[in-house]
């Protein structure tokens, strides 16, 4: 499995040499490749896939945050309409009951 690897770390090197014909470019690439798994013990193309999809998933578990405090916002407001729309209803009946009141108090002629 070893020298699978190995022979695999040449592939992307070998196949900037075929493309572009820069000897120069594939031993640079080959290089930092190889310092960079020593220093990560990861390839580069590993590492950044691993990188951009933890960012990802830093997004998705951002978003369903987001929806979430949506989600909060609408309920509270709702219940704060319900609770205001409750206030002005006892108000209003406490009104009507104190205007009965004085209704009847007239009728009947009694006195505060």
């Amino acid at each position: 499995m070893t020298g699978f690897v190995q022979v695999a770390s040449f592939l992307g090197p070998a196949f900037t040499i075929a493309s572009s014909g820069n000897v120069f470019k594939a031993s640079t690439q080959l290089l930092l490749d190889n310092e960079f798994k020593k220093r990560t013990g990861k390839s580069s193309l590993n590492y950044f896939k691993e990188e951009v999809s933890k960012n990802n998933s830093k997004d998705q578990i951002n978003k369903d945050f987001e929806n979430m405090l949506i989600t909060r916002v609408a309920e509270v407001h709702k219940k704060l309409i319900e609770q205001n729309s409750q206030t002005n209803f006892d108000k209003e009946f406490k009104l009507l009951v104190e205007k009965r009141l004085t209704s009847t108090r007239k009728k009947l002629k009694i006195k505060n």
